[in-house]
């Protein structure tokens, strides 16, 4: 039997100089008075997951049957949760795009009235798009932005 390939990947969460956010150091906050003390030390967030690869999978679906989609993304992902981070689940939370990192972006998804996959915005191009700086490279569905960046005029 063929196992499919997962839909995230490990990313170097070891290498010198590697940060991942997630805020203040216990050893800078904890003679603090304010510090409230939650129990045992570690984290829930989990890190040195990128799931562009499950993005891109939703991406390559598109037009397709969501039932189908959701069952195989599931089974090749660690939890179900990153799907809806491009998947909107109801109206309210339709965006023609979603900012996965901080230059990192894809089309915002949902499913349509016939139990289909679709984009927000399937007239979104890479052309649109505009970087917010100049120091990154920014993407669009994995593919660089042709814009420059234009400074705001004061």
């Amino acid at each position: 039997m063929d196992r499919k390939k997962a839909l995230y990947r490990s990313v170097n969460t070891r290498t010198h100089g590697v940060r991942h956010g997630g805020g203040e150091d216990y050893r800078s906050s904890r003679r603090r008075e304010d510090r409230v003390h939650a129990g045992a030390m570690g984290g829930k967030q989990r890190h040195g997951l990128d799931y562009t690869p499950l993005f891109r999978f939703l991406l390559s679906r598109v037009g397709e049957d969501w039932d189908v989609v959701h069952a195989e993304a599931v089974a090749r992902l660690d939890k179900a949760e990153p799907i809806f981070w491009v998947v909107a689940r109801s109206d309210a939370e339709r965006k023609p795009f979603v900012r996965m990192r901080e230059s990192a972006y894809y089309s915002g998804l949902f499913v349509d009235g016939d139990n289909r996959l679709q984009r927000v915005d399937p007239t979104l191009t890479v052309e649109q798009m505009e970087p917010g700086c100049a120091c990154c490279t920014h993407t669009f569905n994995g593919v660089p932005f042709t814009r420059k960046y234009q400074p705001p005029e004061d």
